[in-house]
């Protein structure tokens, strides 16, 4: 029988549906203020945009090609055209954003077929690449040309340094190109080291593309690709405004990141999203029919069944995941507070035990 909501506790004022749902830090608001007065051209032509791309050659270490986005679906579709060549697919893990969340977007957009791997943790594996390569050559099957993984991924799992490494050697040795959906890149990194593993774990390992995703880390509708230098003569920027991701008025994304790579601003909000899942884990560790497991980053995925889990979601709001195993998931931001963390404890334990 479901419970009435007037008899559940106060609601956290935060949701733990999603780091989208969060608003946009105030030092980005700022950033965007600080360039908005006069008038600049246009598309990237102004000192704020390259400003920003300075920062990032700084991060990647590398002479790399730096292409602003507003969308994390367009970065990687722009990302994923400036791999491919034709009759080419993208191999990625059958929990990928490209292929479960992103409406068919590269397929429709790119004319691409995703080849998807099986997979239990979210993490494609030097093998699932060999497997692939066996179509290679044959007439008849789409020749594999991009392995896309996603850091963190899906399921809140991380690569460590050596296996982007492995797959990178792997992919490379057929001739694949390697692309890292990096849409929570700063969770990873932040929860693997700091700054300096962001260079270690993409183009110091050989990754050839980088979807750098700013929107679900506090900032306004910032993403950015970034490219490997060999690859600058593929019409990145065309390729980008044919993919409908070119900023009129780069300088507002631009300025967003600008601020937080110099001020380390991106790795403390991710910083902040990671610990507040941890504090959550631990106040609910007890609870046995959760099935918890220690989050590596700002994700969780709770088993709840009906009607506790409804009544949950009527309370305060978060996404299913996997239906089948009556898996949820629940995830913190950078402005997650520790009274939202009690108040959704509270809520839970209190449905979980009425």
């Amino acid at each position: 029988m479901a419970l009435s909501i007037d008899s559940l506790p106060v609601a956290p004022q935060r949701l733990f549906a999603s780091d989208n749902a969060s608003g946009v830090h105030p030092q980005y608001l700022a950033a965007i203020a600080q360039v908005n007065d006069g008038h600049v051209l246009a598309y990237g032509n102004d000192r704020f945009t390259r400003e920003a791309i300075d920062a990032f050659k700084s991060l990647c270490n590398h002479d790399v090609e730096v292409l602003f986005c507003f969308g994390g679906t367009g970065a990687n579709v722009t990302a994923l055209s400036i791999l491919l060549d034709r009759a080419e697919s993208v191999l990625c893990s059958r929990f990928a954003h490209i292929a479960v969340d992103e409406t068919g977007a590269p397929e429709r957009i790119l004319g691409v077929k995703l080849q998807t791997v099986d997979t239990d943790d979210g993490k494609i594996t030097p093998a699932d690449i060999h497997a692939a390569a066996l179509q290679i050559g044959n007439v008849h099957h789409v020749q594999p040309g991009v392995v896309s993984i996603s850091q963190p991924t899906e399921l809140g799992t991380l690569y460590s340094v050596e296996e982007i490494t492995s797959i990178v050697d792997a992919a490379h040795r057929y001739n694949m190109r390697v692309h890292v959906d990096g849409a929570r890149i700063a969770n990873a990194v932040a929860a693997l080291g700091g700054a300096d593993m962001f260079a270690l774990m993409t183009f110091d390992a050989g990754v050839d593309a980088v979807s750098f995703g700013g929107t679900k880390n506090a900032m306004l509708n910032a993403e950015a690709v970034l490219v490997a230098s060999k690859f600058t003569a593929n019409r990145g920027a065309y390729l980008r405004k044919q993919s409908t991701q070119l900023p009129s008025k780069m300088r507002f994304i631009a300025a967003q990141f600008s601020e937080g790579l110099s001020s380390g601003l991106w790795l403390e909000t991710a910083s902040a999203a990671n610990s507040a899942a941890m504090t959550l884990y631990n106040s609910l560790i007890d609870i046995s029919s959760l099935s918890l497991a220690q989050p590596p980053v700002n994700s969780l995925y709770p088993t709840l069944v009906d009607p506790h889990k409804s009544d949950l979601q009527k309370w305060s709001f978060f996404w299913d995941w996997d239906l089948a195993g009556g898996q949820v998931r629940w995830m913190t931001s950078w402005d997650t507070t520790s009274l939202d963390i009690s108040r959704f404890s509270t809520g839970v334990r209190h449905v979980l035990t009425s």
